[in-house]
């Protein structure tokens, strides 16, 4: 049996899924400190809708006893080392599917989070939005980057 590799992705996709990997890594880092410093550093406000410290200091942002942010940290971390450029050159299945998989997972999450503040805690975190929206981008460019490897 002879294995075929598709070609590498594009040389943006792996670069794009790096800074942004990194840039949740720093809110993620951010936020952790935040939580167990002084919340009410976040440049945030802290009142009405948009409400940072409502947020990060909710009964909710701790599950198992662990920040949320503190999650957030060890996804990010994963998704910096899934999306180097060495990584994407390999265009093995197990690799595409891992990340794939872990991008996705990072969705549900995001799902579930901002149900919980719009739905449960009432309040929106800046912060928290930026992290989401890099999740959602790099499962974005998780399915960009892996249609061609995943499909021959």
């Amino acid at each position: 049996m002879t294995r075929t590799t598709a070609p590498a992705p594009a040389r943006w996709i792996p670069l794009t899924g790096t800074v942004l990997s990194l840039a949740g890594l720093a809110i993620s880092v951010y936020l952790t400190v935040s939580h167990y410093t002084d919340p009410r550093t976040l440049a945030c406000p802290d009142t009405g809708a948009i409400n940072c410290v409502k947020v990060t200091t909710s009964p909710e942002s701790v599950i198992l006893g662990i920040p949320v942010a503190a999650y957030g940290l060890i996804f990010f971390a994963a998704m910096i080392l899934a999306n180097l450029p060495a990584v994407w050159r390999r265009q093995e299945t197990w690799v595409t599917a891992a990340r794939l998989v872990a991008t996705g997972i990072g969705v549900v999450t995001v799902l579930y989070l901002v149900y919980v503040e719009l739905f449960q805690v009432s309040a929106i975190c800046l912060w928290c939005t930026g992290v989401h929206v890099i999740a959602f981008a790099l499962f974005v460019i998780a399915l960009i980057g892996s249609s061609r490897s995943l499909i021959d």
